[in-house]
């Protein structure tokens, strides 16, 4: 079932007399549990025409490199190869997805697009909208609920978030059916750009390439669902007592494929939901509750990416305090090169530059200890988010966005006043030794 509240004709377009109906996938890179591309199927057979995917892979994406273009085409190799066995051809130009797509459904009937809530993704969304002849229609698949009927405003917290969304939750928790074409589209003739070989085809784009990719993760629903498989049987149960524990592997490792829409949110929940492990709400929460309210956050707030997003009693005090001397404080560059006088801090440095993924709970303490070595909270913030940005696999997604906000207090609530911090919540590395053996961690 595909609820309705999931799809908006984005600019009211009639059906046209096409040769086949388009499905451009922007940000759910996958054949399973994708409401956009079933949407897509059901209204070719609907048509009688056959179903086009395409997929612009444009070169400069805001803050992409090396490391994320590499994971994104292992995933999009093996979405062209899923959609083959359903007789879905998949066209991948090496241009602007929003300049490509007009270009390819001018024999359209009409074309369907998944959603992404990030500012450039919406305004693709927009441009596309006026320039086609034919419908645009938008289904969101990269949220269990769709974002406005959770709340049709900017949320202040979890506490408020969460009760708004719990009452939504039975009636989009539900399975999607997988559909098939009636008509096959491999007789349409079209280039596309060849991705079989991976390392050929980044030689061959022009993008930024200061960060190479890495080996620990591979792109894909299907290693995306390995990891799920193995965290479902191996971690799930000890999950609430061990997730903020960084010398333990206790984590889903679901964030990279969230990110780049590799796997469906409903997909994990109903497979979480179907176990009756003692750490399934509390995941759940965290996949649900926390994840959807980060992306309540960057929809709501057009300055999501800047320090003039946070809550006006955070940069408040914060700004009280910018003038407050510093022990320390590091260029962008120390920064960068994990150079700082603090082990457990460079650790963590280190781990976001070598595996692409920085554990959740020292992301914390990483993101507050910036914020104190910085000389000033505008520039912390900014520090934060470009080292997130350019070596997180995750990074550039609604929750690295909102996880950067949060160590400046987005999301909580004001603490006790102290010199820099104002009224933010403050962490220190006594809380780290308290909390689990921290010099593991750096040794690991």
């Amino acid at each position: 079932m595909i609820q309705q509240e999931r799809i908006k004709n984005l600019n009211g377009r009639e059906i046209k007399q096409g040769s086949y109906v388009l499905y451009w996938m922007q940000a759910s890179h996958r054949t399973e549990y994708n409401h956009a591309l079933e949407h897509a199927i059901l209204q070719a057979n609907k048509l009688n025409k056959p179903l086009l995917v395409f997929f612009g892979l444009i070169n400069n994406y805001p803050e992409a490199n090396e490391r994320h273009y590499y994971f994104m085409l292992e995933g999009l190799k093996k979405v062209q190869s899923s959609l083959e066995k359903r007789d879905i051809k998949m066209v991948i130009w090496d241009k602007s997805p929003e300049v490509g797509v007009v270009e390819i459904s001018k024999h359209a009937s009409l074309v369907v697009v998944d959603r992404g809530y990030l500012k450039i993704q919406k305004k693709w969304s927009r441009q596309v909208a006026k320039r086609i002849e034919c419908p645009l229609l938008k289904v969101e698949s990269d949220s269990i609920v769709p974002v406005e009927v959770t709340s049709p405003k900017e949320e202040y917290s979890a506490a408020t978030f969460r009760p708004k969304i719990e009452k939504k939750l039975d009636h989009y928790l539900i399975p999607l059916k997988k559909n098939r074409p009636k008509i096959g589209s491999f007789d349409l003739d079209f280039y596309s750009f060849d991705i079989k070989n991976i390392k050929k085809a980044i030689h061959h784009l022009n993008i930024d390439r200061s960060v190479k990719r890495i080996n620990e993760f591979h792109g894909g629903t299907s290693d995306a669902k390995k990891h799920l498989e193995a965290f479902l049987k191996n971690k799930l149960d000890r999950y609430p007592e061990l997730r903020n524990d960084p010398t333990v592997d206790y984590l889903s490792n679901m964030s990279p494929y969230l990110h780049f829409g590799q796997i469906s949110p409903l997909y994990i929940a109903l497979k979480v939901l179907a176990t009756d492990s003692p750490g399934k709400d509390v995941y759940l929460d965290e996949l649900i509750v926390r994840r959807e309210l980060s992306i309540n956050f960057v929809f709501y707030n057009p300055n999501y990416d800047s320090f003039d997003g946070l809550p006006e009693w955070v940069r408040k005090t914060l700004l009280e305090h910018k003038k407050d001397p510093r022990e320390y404080t590091y260029t962008l560059e120390e920064f960068e090169t994990a150079e700082t006088h603090d082990p457990y801090w460079n650790a963590a440095q280190k781990e976001m530059i070598f595996w692409g993924k920085m554990h959740g709970y020292m992301r914390m303490y990483w993101g507050k200890k910036i914020l104190e070595w910085n000389k000033n909270p505008e520039y912390a913030f900014k520090t934060a988010l470009y080292l997130n940005n350019k070596y997180e696999l995750d990074g550039r997604d609604p929750n690295s966005f909102t996880g950067v906000a949060w160590c400046l207090g987005k999301h909580d609530r004001p603490w006790k006043e102290r010199p820099i911090f104002g009224k933010i919540r403050y962490m220190n590395e006594r809380g780290l030794k308290r909390k689990f053996d921290i010099d593991r961690y750096v040794e690991k």
